[in-house]
């Protein structure tokens, strides 16, 4: 696999009949919205046998070296398979040694069942799976999935020869599962959800987020990798790139420490949640979606979600 930004379609009947609309625009506030009809797939090749897939919902990652092929994510049942057949011809005849699931939610992980047949293992972080049948339970699709039967509660790393593949779990972000999962000797790092660029971020707090600690979170991040490190993101506003540098994990470090301030002023100035969500986000009313400020305003009222 060459090492340049290359971007290739991969067609298939399913993606001729698939319709435009764009996945980055789903899953960014609702866990359980209906899927809408598939974009057309998209591979794009980053460095060292490592690169990212788009279709619709968060941005899968991909690794196929001399010694492993490792996945990130699986999006949904659909785009997965589109995945899959046009992974194939990369695969050579192998199997998938990994996958890993950065966290729960449908639009990573609806797809984990697709590609179980050809996947080894299926990694996550502990508190990954338990949310996931939670969410299978009151979605009653649980027959429709996959689960981790590898988990980690702050730190993994697997030697795979070619690449050492590493993940590591910061805490409460966008939910209370998220691992950052690293491509060492690539230097490339899948964020999952807890990387969204140009747009508002979904914050899961039924599922354990954490406003305060994802945006300390972003920073460890930054400091624990260098200027040279590629990151994946989970989403990104529609047209905008889905890999960046950490000045855009440091923008959205802004957005959050902007976000709480922004309403930490409206409740010591005796205003209502009500108040606070109509007055939106001026700073930022060029982000795809709306911001969660219902959610913001919980956190900082130390209200228990349910």
């Amino acid at each position: 696999m060459n090492s340049n930004r290359r971007e290739f379609i991969v067609t298939s009947t399913l993606a001729v009949a698939a319709s435009a609309i764009d996945s980055r625009r789903l899953f960014a506030q609702q866990p359980a919205a209906a899927p809408a009809p598939p974009t057309v797939p998209v591979f794009a090749s980053l460095r060292r046998n490592v690169g990212t897939f788009t279709a619709r919902g968060g941005t899968m990652g991909w690794m196929v070296g001399p010694d492993a092929v490792v996945v990130i994510d699986s999006q949904f049942a659909d785009t997965s398979k589109m995945f899959l057949d046009g992974f194939k011809p990369m695969l050579g005849g192998r199997r998938i040694d990994l996958l890993i699931n950065t966290h729960h939610h449908p639009d990573h992980t609806g797809g984990n069942k697709v590609l179980q047949p050809s996947v080894a293992k299926i990694v996550a972080q502990e508190n990954a799976p338990g949310l996931q049948r939670k969410q299978a339970a009151a979605n009653k699709s649980d027959a429709d999935q996959a689960y981790a039967d590898t988990t980690y509660k702050t730190d993994w790393k697997v030697d795979l020869g070619s690449e050492i593949v590493s993940a590591h779990h910061y805490g409460p972000g966008h939910t209370g599962g998220d691992g950052v999962i690293f491509f060492q000797k690539a230097n490339v790092v899948h964020m999952g959800d807890l990387m969204s660029h140009l747009r508002h971020p979904r914050v899961d707090r039924p599922a354990g987020a954490s406003i305060r600690n994802w945006l300390v979170s972003l920073e460890k991040t930054v400091k624990d990798h260098n200027a040279d490190t590629i990151y994946i993101f989970g989403h990104s506003k529609v047209g905008a790139p889905v890999t960046g540098s950490s000045k855009d994990l440091l923008a959205l470090r802004d957005y959050f420490s902007a976000m709480l301030s922004y309403v930490q002023k409206g409740i010591a100035a005796g205003k209502s949640a009500d108040e606070i969500v109509k007055s939106g986000l001026p700073a930022f009313a060029s982000h795809e979606g709306a911001p969660q400020l219902q959610v913001a305003y919980d956190e900082l009222s130390a209200k228990r979600s349910t």
